[in-house]
């Protein structure tokens, strides 16, 4: 378990195959935090570099949809806001949308988008797991930025066919490098029509988990 001084560990709520999410209290004013820890013992200097990337991005992003950055602890944990959601992926498990909540949902993740856009940004990885909902508030915000880019408008974003980022039920045809075309913010759409698909039919457009 992650050990951080002034921080009280509550549980480990995801664990992906870069990083530990955990709920924690910082205890110099007893304020519920998330804690996003790099797993690797030694990180690459790549590792690092993207990690401060992400925190920088998130923090620039000062928008209430998106999640909030308090600050990057000893180079591989993200300090973040809790505000009581859990993410659309786990919420469906146990609760079922009707028309309303959807319709709801889908503007609040809409317009966050079309805010994170209008900042030259793209997300990359939009899927219901990056996207957190707290029913009862109904507040609603994207996370993980750890693989998005600032869209340089004058030099599209060409991806190597070796290399896949994001999450392969959503990421578009463009995003896998196969198609010979540069990334932009509609590769966000694409992968929120999958998220939007997903959440009203409780099934992914396309069931598969090979990328050949």
């Amino acid at each position: 378990m992650v050990l951080l001084p002034g921080y009280l560990i509550l549980d480990k709520i995801h664990q992906s195959m870069n990083s530990e999410v955990y709920r924690a209290i910082r205890e110099e004013d007893a304020q519920r935090v998330i804690l996003k820890v790099l797993k690797a013992d030694y990180p690459t200097l790549f590792q690092l570099t993207r990690y401060k990337q992400e925190y920088q991005l998130t923090r620039h992003l000062n928008l209430e949809g998106v999640i909030k950055a308090y600050g990057l602890e000893q180079y591989q944990i993200i300090i973040l806001e809790d505000f009581g959601g859990e993410s659309l992926n786990i919420i469906q498990n146990t609760y079922q949308f009707d028309l309303a909540d959807f319709l709801d949902i889908a503007i609040k993740i809409t317009t966050t988008l079309g805010q994170i856009h209008a900042e030259n940004i793209i997300h990359k990885d939009i899927n219901p797991a990056n996207i957190i909902y707290n029913p009862k508030t109904k507040q609603l915000k994207i996370i993980d930025f750890g693989i998005s880019t600032k869209l340089n408008r004058e030099n599209p974003i060409l991806k190597n066919p070796n290399v896949l980022e994001g999450t392969l039920a959503y990421i578009s045809p463009e995003q896998t490098g196969r198609m010979n075309r540069g990334i932009d913010y509609r590769t966000d759409f694409y992968s929120l029509g999958a998220t939007f698909f997903q959440l009203l039919t409780g099934e992914l457009p396309f069931k598969t988990k090979d990328s050949v």
